[in-house]
């Protein structure tokens, strides 16, 4: 037994079959079957359509996609058309393989008879609409304003979600990194301002019904609006835990 394992033949069919594997999965999809061979159709047998997977995926996102002013744009990755799936006699499922959506989204679109398979594929989405731009380089942690930005209308890899393209969305808010003129606004580029510092002096407020008790004390930590931070209490010199509220202002709980 241990020859035909190590023959030849065996050899350059594992290698045959690792070849086919890494083919599918550079064409944007890969196959998963519980029982090898099962998935395949047999000769003469009816075949599933490729363009109703990459459909079914296509289709998939979009219905998760934000329901706002921008166009998307949403595209399945071909398949290899020398995939032969047995066609499937029930409606195609479909599932998130990632957790959330991005500018490539991976979705699994499995059929569950005749013959169970599941297959991955790669979805892209493109979203057109107006978005804020610097007009200048920024340095890291720069507040911005209206005369830093402008709007324009772009087409963008990645979900309307991504991008920021209200004014409002900026207030309270800085650049988490340098940026040079022309840059997109995204989300992940913002950080709230820092309102509370470490070492600077502060108001405790700890309110409990109609009752409200103010002190003063020195922050431990730092953090922006809704964070938690740790403050001493410059009177008792106890140290507590609060969430900051605006700047300078910490709330504790009674």
């Amino acid at each position: 037994m241990s020859a035909a394992i190590h023959s030849p033949a065996s050899r350059a069919r594992t290698k045959r079959v690792g070849i086919a594997v890494m083919l599918l999965m550079l064409m944007g999809s890969f196959i998963m079957s519980p029982v090898e061979g099962t998935a395949m159709a047999s000769p003469g047998g009816a075949v599933q359509s490729l363009d109703e997977i990459r459909q079914a995926a296509a289709d998939f996102v979009r219905t998760r996609l934000p329901a706002d002013a921008a166009r998307h744009h949403v595209e399945a990755a071909r398949l290899d058309p020398r995939l032969q799936l047995q066609a499937c006699a029930v409606p195609l499922e479909t599932f998130a393989a990632n957790a959330q959506l991005g500018a490539r989204t991976t979705v699994g679109v499995r059929c569950a008879r005749p013959a169970a398979w599941t297959l991955y594929v790669s979805v892209g989405v493109e979203a057109e609409m107006t978005v804020l731009v610097l007009r200048h380089a920024l340095p890291r942690q720069a507040a911005i304003g209206p005369q830093d930005v402008e709007p324009q209308t772009r087409r963008l890899a990645g979900s309307a979600m991504t991008f920021v393209h209200e004014l409002t969305a900026l207030q309270g808010q800085r650049l988490k990194r340098a940026a040079p003129a022309g840059t997109v606004l995204t989300a992940e580029l913002l950080t709230p301002d820092i309102l509370v510092r470490r070492g600077q002096q502060v108001t405790l407020i700890a309110a409990g019904g109609s009752v409200e008790i103010r002190a003063r004390g020195q922050a431990l930590s730092e953090g922006g609006a809704s964070d938690r931070v740790r403050v001493q209490n410059l009177s008792s010199r106890k140290i507590v835990e609060g969430v900051v509220q605006s700047d300078g202002i910490v709330r504790v709980d009674l």
